[in-house]
């Protein structure tokens, strides 16, 4: 299929950046699609342009009405680097569109602060929870971040000493790759700037406080790591459960029983491209995955509060995965699970009581699937000397849908 539909990439300088190629696109377009930013850099060439705006979705479904036209986008930088570029290849096939990426503002920002850029962590804040931050964070980290508004430096400052990186420094550059471009700098400490303009990209150098708490990305993390009321997944338990669960980037998660969402989150962290669905119906408990989703860098987690099996009825979209971590002596949440499951998906169950662990027997007759039984001892006291104190046992069950 030829391709119909042209995104071309601009910087702040508009047409003097573009080559000559691209910039004939532009002046032969019959329709010419961007932002008001974008398209006030561009002169009258008597084509019908068409703003964005809020209507963004809604435009990019019915394009279609333009197949005959010679159809121009216009992007900022890259439009496959969090751009439109990537929205539109998830309604249209990759051979109906032809894009022209123009320096992205990671590429420029990381050439002011001669940062290599395979050294350099590269995320958006735009239209994101500023605590997808945290999971970047570490001592000697170098992000780029693509802000939301003139407002991100500012409340990213004061996040970065709320969690112990108070001493990182934050330098801004402001209309990159144009005329108007400007930079300030400070630590996130001492950050003392008024909001600048709306378009910024933020240079994060980390530095750790002394009370500072950052994690690896492997399963496993510590109790600690999560806010909870002592009724949740031992880490070396999770770390079991993850190896089993084996992510894929893209997949989905169905965490049935969630608690403190600790086996959606860590799933989540092992690739962002990840997705999970926290099911749990107590709501304060919910509210607790929320905050540790947050904590932990994942604010993207879905939490789902029902009453499993029968509200999941509403989630239409099958997982990958599922992991039972509650309500496993349920047998027709077992079964409803398994039904669900896409082909060549995995579901993981744990039991602890022998109620549990009879349906999980039960449910390995029927499906297949393998047993292991896990049982960890942790060093505690005993007087004034130290002994292991065993933790109850665990029976995993680990089944592939063929």
């Amino acid at each position: 299929m030829k391709s119909w539909i042209t995104v071309i990439g601009i910087g702040e300088d508009g047409l003097e950046g573009l080559t000559n190629s691209s910039h004939q696109l532009i002046i032969d377009a019959e329709v010419l699609i961007g932002g008001v930013r974008h398209l006030e850099k561009i002169p009258d060439y008597g084509s019908l342009r068409i703003t964005w705006g809020e209507r963004l979705f809604d435009i990019i479904k019915t394009l279609n009405v333009y197949k005959s036209k010679k159809l121009v986008i216009l992007a900022s930088g890259d439009p496959l680097e969090y751009g439109i570029g990537a929205t539109l290849l998830k309604v249209y096939a990759p051979s109906e569109i032809k894009i022209i990426p123009h320096q992205s503002a990671f590429n420029l920002a990381a050439s002011r602060m001669r940062w290599p850029l395979v050294e350099v962590e590269r995320v958006t804040l735009h239209g994101r929870a500023l605590g997808a931050i945290n999971y970047y964070l570490r001592p000697g980290a170098k992000i780029l971040i693509l802000s939301w508004d003139k407002e991100t430096p500012r409340k990213l400052a004061s996040h970065l000493v709320s969690v112990g990186f108070g001493g990182s420094k934050i330098k801004v550059f402001e209309y990159l790759g144009g005329k108007g471009e400007k930079k300030f700098q400070e630590h996130a400490n001492n950050w003392f700037y008024s909001d600048g303009a709306d378009l910024n990209t933020i240079a994060l150098d980390c530095k750790a406080d002394v009370e500072a708490k950052f994690w690896p990305r492997l399963a496993g993390l510590p109790e600690e790591a999560f806010e909870h009321d002592g009724n949740i997944t031992k880490r070396e338990i999770r770390a079991i459960t993850l190896a089993a669960l084996s992510p894929f980037p893209g997949q989905m998660l169905w965490d049935i029983g969630a608690g403190t969402g600790a086996i959606g989150i860590e799933w989540l962290r092992t690739d962002l491209s990840c997705n999970a669905i926290a099911v749990e119906r107590n709501k304060k408990r919910c509210e607790v995955i929320k905050r540790n989703a947050n904590r932990l860098g994942v604010p993207h987690l879905q939490i789902f509060e029902c009453t499993a099996p029968g509200s999941l009825l509403e989630l239409k979209q099958n997982p990958d995965a599922i992991f039972l971590g509650g309500g496993v002596s349920h047998t027709g949440l077992l079964k409803f699970s398994w039904k669900r499951l896409k082909k060549r998906g995995c579901l993981v169950a744990n039991a602890v009581t022998l109620e549990a662990q009879k349906s999980l027997f039960e449910l390995q007759s029927k499906i297949g699937g393998d047993f292991t039984k896990v049982s960890i001892s942790r060093s505690d006291l005993i007087g004034k000397m130290k002994g292991l104190q065993p933790m109850r046992e665990v029976l995993q069950l680990k089944a592939q849908k063929l």
